[in-house]
């Protein structure tokens, strides 16, 4: 047991919240849910969650329904927005699913109440939760329309005490340029969240990205493609952008 403990990496952070995008969920469809990638990104966070982190969730609805897509294309953007929200808590739940079939005890804990699927939004509760080991997927953004799910991710992050948000994306940090397009795209490993605003760097929308300033969380970029990329960096590893100060 204590050679075991001994040989266990050492990670950074006692609490955080990982942020991912609906699209992570699609795998190489173009649409919906791919259950296998669905399984990898839970066996990911279970990785993290054995050594003690005790892990907080926010999945986007992108692969599902965008709300200002929906608005984009004449729908009235209240109604658009509540859709995405719908559609969050629709991925919630296939990670939950998948995190279970792991032996991790889940709960999908939605802003828009609907008692027969998940738990309603209480903050104590949810800290609780997360005391107790347990994963807390946050679903249904904030509520409230208008707000994206970054937002949502930032404004849990704080009400949870979270020490850091992790935020997966396909490429491994923040680029002052898209890599995919430029080759002398260039990789930051920390920038500021001034600059991220100043340069309009797409890290998160403006209001995450303030309201994450202001209370001096840091936001941690990195690729979600990578195996193994989370728990990594948790143990001092890998490829990021540390998004501070």
């Amino acid at each position: 047991m204590m050679q075991q403990a001994a040989d266990e990496p050492q990670v950074s952070y006692k609490r955080v919240l990982l942020k991912i995008s609906g699209e992570a969920l699609m795998g190489d469809q173009g649409y919906g849910l791919h259950p296998p990638t669905v399984a990898r990104i839970a066996q990911e966070v279970k990785s993290v969650h054995d050594l003690g982190v005790e892990i907080c969730m926010v999945i986007g609805g992108g692969n599902i329904f965008r709300g200002l897509a929906g608005s984009a294309q004449g729908m009235e953007r209240t109604t658009a927005d509540y859709m995405g929200m719908l559609a969050t808590v629709m991925n919630a739940l296939a990670m939950q699913s998948a995190l279970e079939a792991l032996d991790i005890h889940t709960r999908v804990i939605s802003a828009i109440p609907m008692d027969q699927v998940c738990e309603p939004y209480i903050r104590r509760r949810a800290v609780r939760h997360l005391e107790k080991g347990r994963v807390v997927i946050f679903a249904a953004g904030t509520g409230n329309p208008y707000f994206t799910t970054d937002t949502a991710a930032t404004l849990r992050a704080n009400e949870m005490t979270c020490q850091a948000i992790f935020k997966g994306t396909k490429v491994d940090g923040v680029y002052d340029k898209d890599p995919k397009k430029h080759a002398d795209a260039k990789r930051y490993d920390k920038v500021s969240y001034d600059e991220v605003l100043q340069k309009h760097l797409g890290v998160m929308d403006a209001s995450a990205i303030a309201l994450a300033r202001d209370n001096n969380l840091p936001i941690i970029v990195f690729s979600l493609d990578e195996p193994g990329g989370f728990l990594g960096i948790l143990a001092g590893r890998g490829t990021y952008t540390l998004v501070k100060g």
